[in-house]
């Protein structure tokens, strides 16, 4: 079984989604984020998907009021990312309702102080973002490449404890053109008990279908439920039957 956890960026306090990560290619969904939160817990999404991409590009938490409204208002298990740069952010990010953080950026620039959080927060509270554009990783809100190669990049945080990986194929992310099968199927490969998460390209539920058939554990769905390509009856149907 695959687990699906929907979507939700925030910019200016509003649910958006970007193409390829461009900040210049963003659409506005919904006015009021908790509303969309709302509808993905009626059709039985037990989790989140919460990224300020504001906060992304800022260096800095900026929507943490949008993360406390939802964690007051529904019982979804929200991971949030976007802008978690310091032990405050961090601070911000739990005090406002968030079950788990996920640190990208921070994991690059600053592996110390994120090697520091997985102790003190335990794996289960700590997910790597680990987003890649042609098999490096990006930080920054994708607006930066590394030099750093995504495999070796999450082995060495899997030897510091950590059990859950969020990684997006930038390359397709909002494109709904499908996932990077051969992207999560080489990292099960070299890591076979890794949490990974799959995330950018989904377009129907047949791609989540292939997802599961390659055991990938966990996807990511946004801009396919935004722009009708999956429904949430589905998402629903899918849910009661897994």
């Amino acid at each position: 079984m695959i687990d699906i956890i929907p979507a939700i960026d925030i910019i200016g306090g509003k649910c958006v989604r970007l193409s390829k990560g461009d900040y210049g290619q963003q659409k506005i969904y919904a006015e009021k984020p908790l509303d969309v939160a709302k509808m993905f817990e009626d059709a039985g999404c037990k989790r989140l998907h919460l990224v300020d991409l504001d906060g992304a590009k800022s260096n800095h938490i900026v929507n943490h009021l949008v993360l406390e409204d939802i964690a007051g208002k529904t019982n979804l298990i929200i991971d949030f990312g976007g802008g978690i740069k310091s032990n405050e952010d961090i601070k911000i990010a739990f005090d406002s309702g968030a079950s788990m953080i996920t640190g990208g950026s921070i994991a690059v620039n600053n592996a110390e102080i994120f090697s520091e959080w997985i102790v003190k927060y335990g794996s289960d509270k700590i997910i790597l973002g680990a987003d890649t554009r042609n098999g490096k990783i990006s930080t920054s809100g994708w607006l930066k490449d590394s030099k750093i190669k995504i495999i070796p990049f999450i082995k060495y945080y899997t030897e510091k404890g950590i059990t859950q990986v969020i990684s997006t194929d930038i390359n397709v992310d909002g494109m709904l053109s499908g996932p990077s099968l051969e992207l999560y199927q080489s990292i099960l490969q070299e890591m076979p008990n890794i949490y990974i998460i799959a995330s950018g390209g989904v377009s129907c539920m047949v791609d989540i279908e292939n997802l599961q058939k390659a055991h990938v554990p966990a996807v990511i769905v946004g801009k396919a439920i935004y722009e009708n390509r999956i429904s949430l009856k589905e998402i629903e149907r899918f849910n009661l039957n897994n």
